[in-house]
């Protein structure tokens, strides 16, 4: 793992100073945020992160701004 750890790190590190990368977290975040964006069901997102319950990948979602907003409707100002 420390070895992943390294190359990741010097592979997105910022104007190469070490640590400034991403971790490994961060990078299946990433993944399973994307997956998302894309239309992956949700088993398909489970296998790929290998959790068990729904309610544990829900926090592996960062949706962006652009995702969300072609899934809810535009904001009327009728309430």
């Amino acid at each position: 793992m420390g070895r992943a750890r390294a190359l990741l790190d010097a592979h997105t590190a910022v104007g190469r100073v070490p640590g400034t990368g991403w971790d490994l977290r961060e990078y299946r975040h990433s993944g399973l945020t994307r997956l998302d964006e894309a239309g992956a069901s949700l088993l398909m997102l489970m296998a790929k992160s290998r959790h068990k319950k729904p309610e544990n990948i829900q926090r592996y979602f960062h949706p962006s701004a652009e995702s969300i907003a072609e899934v809810l409707p535009p904001d009327d100002n009728r309430r």
